[in-house]
């Protein structure tokens, strides 16, 4: 029988599997990177992967979500570095600015050329239905950081603005030249209606 990894152990091949899964993803892409490569590159046995995570699809999503993550936390950081009431101008300008991240990685890449459609398919039901959860409390988070803001669905906020993320999957057809203007238009709809209408 192996002998039991400790904390430290786990981390450190969470973190390995973590990083050569970028390095892979960025080379390959998702259906070309492969669990064989993955281990060659940790230098541990395939057995051992499987203690970690049940499937190659389900790492990647990890990684993902760390993606998720970072980008969230340094949006909620901007939010409070302004202080007091952010204008609905500033608010605009920070979720725009959220966006073009996104569409700078490669995770953009995948949303764009289907592989991430696929991976979304090959997850089990009730990891993407947690994300999209999880999705509900980031905007929660952000709603209640802005100070005056009415009372609002945030499971429909929170839809809305991933509306307007999918619209980035469409840039060529809604035309490259205004597609960034386009995209301020709609996040300021939505800014302007979780505020109320009342800014101009």
């Amino acid at each position: 029988m192996p002998k039991p990894f400790s904390e430290r152990e786990k981390a450190f091949i969470r973190k390995r599997l973590k990083e050569e899964t970028i390095a892979c993803l960025e080379k390959y892409g998702i259906r070309k990177t492969t669990v064989d490569e993955l281990v060659r590159r940790v230098k541990i046995p395939k057995g051992t992967f499987y203690l970690f995570y049940p499937s190659k699809e389900l790492l990647v999503f990890d990684v993902f979500l760390g993606f998720h993550e970072s980008i969230h936390n340094e949006f909620i950081a901007a939010i409070k570095k302004i202080g007091q009431q952010p204008s609905p101008e500033q608010i605009v300008t920070l979720i725009f600015h959220l966006y073009k991240q996104v569409e700078a990685s490669f995770f953009y890449r995948f949303a764009v050329n289907g592989e991430m459609e696929w991976l979304l398919r090959k997850l089990p039901p009730e990891v993407a239905k947690a994300h999209a959860e999880v999705d509900d409390i980031s905007i929660e988070n952000f709603i209640s950081l802005i100070p005056g803001i009415k009372e609002v669905n945030v499971p429909v906020f929170s839809a809305a603005l991933r509306g307007i993320f999918l619209s980035m999957l469409h840039k060529q057809e809604i035309g490259e030249n205004v597609f960034d203007e386009t995209l301020k238009l709609m996040i300021r709809g939505i800014i302007l209606q979780m505020l109320g209408g009342n800014h101009a």
